[in-house]
């Protein structure tokens, strides 16, 4: 149980449905000219014969148009503005790896339900700090300290609205298609793999109290065996905590209903 895989589980939640759905944000932005004020039609009164209708009618405002989109080896730039807008420039710099960014979501998502995964192809930085144990050898277990450090994570995801996000990211999904199909997958969805990797991350197990540890080496791994068999994306949803876990299957499921 590395301590370098902090960053995956974030990436799972954050890029299908964060980054993703933030960087889709740019794509259904106006095209620089602002909404068009509804407009007011009265009919010109007949001199002293008919009164003015009384009833205005409204004229309503044409439907934001989707912008074209890059393509998949320029995206990166568009997708980074798009996240600017909708988080500050601050918040995407300090988390964002701006860099071959829906290949690396996309494989990211990919490697969920398995063992390993690709350290080299993240979209999000690691998780601050290294994990944060309690107790002695024979007795460790992770510390609630550990479950804090991803508090900011879990903060921002309980604040995310499924509808408006998933409707943003099928701005990009063809992006993501494209990179899918590239990762080996032509004949397969992309949008099907993603919400196969919900359903995975719903079916990880509660962990109740004390989640107990051993270190045979350099890394952690958890004592109970069953546990440690878990996928990769499972086994970090664990490391979260009982109370982040159950807020993070909230919203994925929130997510999950959007999807289908």
């Amino acid at each position: 149980m590395s301590e370098r895989k902090d960053w995956f589980l974030p990436v799972t939640i954050g890029a299908a449905v964060l980054l993703v759905g933030g960087g889709a944000a740019f794509y259904y932005l106006r095209d620089g000219e602002p909404a068009p004020e509804a407009v007011v039609e009265t009919p010109e009164p007949v001199a002293d014969i008919v009164a003015p209708d009384p009833v205005a009618v409204a004229r309503p405002a044409p439907p934001p148009r989707a912008l074209p989109l890059p393509p998949l080896d320029d995206s990166d730039a568009d997708v980074v503005g798009g996240l600017i807008e909708l988080f500050g420039q601050q918040a995407v710099m300090q988390h964002l790896v701006p860099e071959r960014i829906v290949r690396n979501v996309v494989v990211t998502i990919d490697n969920v339900p398995r063992q390993q995964m690709t350290l080299n192809q993240r979209p999000i930085k690691p998780t601050p700090g290294v994990l944060v144990t309690a107790g002695a050898d024979d007795s460790l277990v992770l510390a609630a300290e550990n479950y804090a450090r991803y508090d900011t994570f879990v903060t921002v995801a309980r604040s995310v609205d499924a509808k408006t996000l998933v409707a943003l990211y099928r701005g990009l999904q063809p992006l993501f298609q494209q990179s899918y199909e590239e990762l080996g997958h032509p004949n397969a969805s992309f949008n099907d793999r993603l919400v196969e990797v919900i359903e995975h991350l719903l079916a990880t197990p509660n962990v109740p109290g004390e989640i107990r540890l051993v270190q045979p080496s350099v890394y952690y791994k958890f004592a109970d065996e069953r546990l440690e068999k878990l996928s990769a994306g499972q086994k970090l949803l664990i490391r979260m905590g009982p109370t982040n876990a159950a807020a993070i299957k909230a919203k994925l499921r929130d997510i999950q209903a959007e999807l289908l």
